[in-house]
């Protein structure tokens, strides 16, 4: 990866929605948690994400931003190969905390389970994306006017 004009770590350390594609193709929107060099996005089986990837591992997963008022367009594509690895709830806290806050009793009752529940029951697994290819890009412009 060629260095991009803007912090790439910082980036994807806000809270943003990413985009992911699987073979199909099928694109769904995802939250995620950029750490130790992968995304990791929950899934399960209850989820098409999860035998999608269990019948064809290659993902593209895109996260950006588009602001037409400031012209703020910035863009980090990854691509790879996706596994399926066992949920660990101190990871799925701090991915749950930078979407929902830190006061968990304001959470929905459908995130809060994640934490509590047996993982091996309920089947909550990590989707984790080292990626291959990692590209970066700042397109932003001015705004006059």
């Amino acid at each position: 990866m060629t260095s991009p004009a803007f912090d790439v770590e910082s980036f994807l350390g806000q809270s943003l929605t990413a985009r992911i594609a699987t073979y199909g193709p099928t694109v769904r929107p995802v939250w995620f948690l950029w750490e130790d060099g992968a995304f990791w996005v929950l899934t399960g089986p209850w989820a098409k994400l999860f035998d999608h990837v269990r019948s064809n591992p290659r993902v593209a997963l895109v996260v950006d931003v588009c602001d037409i008022e400031t012209g703020l367009v910035r863009q980090v594509i990854a691509r790879g190969e996706a596994e399926l690895v066992p949920f660990d709830v101190p990871r799925g806290r701090r991915k749950l905390i930078r979407y929902l806050g830190a006061d968990e009793s304001r959470w929905d009752a459908r995130f809060v389970h994640y934490l509590y529940d047996d993982p091996a029951e309920r089947g909550t697994t990590w989707l984790r994306l080292v990626p291959d290819a990692l590209t970066a890009q700042d397109l932003s412009y001015s705004v006059t006017g």
